[in-house]
């Protein structure tokens, strides 16, 4: 028999574990890139929400502004998930001209794409930013 044919096919039976690990490699990619996007989106949601809540005259206000805030951030960003927005409002108990914040904790159960076996379907992202509050708020 031939040597040349002998070793026919065999290029293909070699390339396949180097392919399998492309797949994954790119997989993790995919996963790691839409984790990044969504981190950055609740970054700006929180950032946004803590700006709109500095700027409201009363927690409730503050509370209010936030929520939509965040919502129309991450629907901007097309980030499909329900924010959990979290308002530290202690500020608005310190007189107004005197300096004082307000702090927004907004989380997201963020959907990941289920390329890899093992990687799980979702993941809770928080981010937070505290804001001054605007120091003539009452008048």
């Amino acid at each position: 028999m031939n040597p040349r044919h002998r070793e026919a096919g065999n290029a293909a039976v070699e390339l396949a574990p180097v392919a399998l690990v492309l797949i994954i490699f790119l997989a993790l990619a995919i996963t790691a890139g839409r984790i990044i996007t969504a981190r950055n989106a609740i970054a700006d949601a929180a950032r946004e929400a803590a700006r709109q809540a500095s700027i409201a005259r009363t927690p409730s206000q503050a509370q209010a502004g936030a929520l939509t805030s965040a919502r129309a951030v991450l629907a901007a960003d097309h980030l499909d998930c329900v924010p959990r927005v979290r308002v530290d409002t202690a500020g608005f108990a310190i007189p107004p001209g005197q300096p004082a914040q307000v702090t927004v904790q907004v989380t997201c159960q963020v959907r990941l794409p289920a390329l890899i076996p093992g990687i799980p379907a979702s993941r809770a992202l928080t981010a937070s930013f505290t804001s001054p509050l605007d120091l003539y708020r009452a008048r």
